[in-house]
């Protein structure tokens, strides 16, 4: 209940004001049975606008400290979360990645559609990261079709760094769905997975339109907390990467363009 209630009345129409929104390709998402929506990821406003915009009610696999906090924001984000049906993931803990498989087939194996971010955290600076292969290893098994979508215009209302929304104009842009069954039998080979994942990362490059960046964004942003923690000379000595500079020397490679 309280999906459909933050959906049309207590956040919807907020939404709709300062992103008038607009969807393209919503054909391409079926009216019935399993899926999965893979979304590049700009904002936390990724996960209000994608739901906003497609009919059908969309489960996120979410991190599990949006349910683990304390005071009042603590448990005003886990009553939130909890209210609109997210699964919570722990990240951390050894057995993280095959939780979240566990978590991502009770899902599809209930007819629903399940929203995820194949880069794995929000892009630092606006490009389109390296895929992570959780997502190949779930379509492998489950054998549900990936639908690609580009969010655009999200980190533009919700900017890194600030706490306030800003008028910005919002589109969701929906792909093909893209049909791995000609892999069927194959998961674990992590040379599939790999293949698979490329494929649908040059699907999100070729909706949003972003440049292609060609390693994991954690990883870009762990490095660059090193640098600013090492100061800034250090930074500089070590080629801390900006959002000007490139941030290998593989950054303009790009997934292959169908897995083969």
């Amino acid at each position: 209940m309280w999906y459909w209630l933050f959906k049309y009345v207590l956040l919807g129409p907020l939404l709709y004001l300062m992103g008038r929104p607009k969807i393209e390709g919503a054909e391409n998402i079926p009216s019935d049975g399993p899926a999965i929506l893979a979304s590049n990821h700009q904002a936390v406003l990724d996960s209000f606008f994608l739901p906003l915009m497609v009919r059908r009610r969309i489960t996120f696999l979410a991190k599990s400290e949006y349910f683990t906090g304390t005071g009042f924001k603590g448990g005003f984000q886990r009553w939130f979360f909890s209210a609109v049906g997210q699964v919570p993931i722990d990240r951390t803990s050894a057995d993280a990645a095959q939780d979240a498989l566990n978590a991502g087939v009770r899902v599809l194996g209930q007819g629903k559609l399940l929203g995820i971010y194949p880069e794995g955290t929000r892009s630092p600076d606006g490009r389109l990261y390296k895929g992570k292969t959780g997502m190949a290893r779930l379509a492998l098994e489950t054998g549900v079709k990936v639908i690609p979508v580009a969010m655009i215009g999200t980190d533009k209302m919700n900017p890194i760094g600030s706490k306030m929304w800003r008028p910005a104009k919002i589109t969701v842009k929906i792909g093909e769905p893209i049909d791995f069954s000609r892999f069927e039998g194959m998961g674990g080979n992590r040379f599939v997975e790999r293949t698979v994942t490329d494929e649908v990362m040059y699907a999100l490059m070729q909706l949003s339109g972003q440049e292609y960046v060609d390693i994991y964004a954690a990883t870009l942003k762990k490095k660059d907390a090193a640098s600013e923690k090492a100061g800034p000379q250090k930074a500089v000595e070590g080629g801390a990467s900006g959002t000007n500079a490139p941030a290998t020397a593989d950054a303009d490679r790009l997934p292959d363009t169908q897995a083969g």
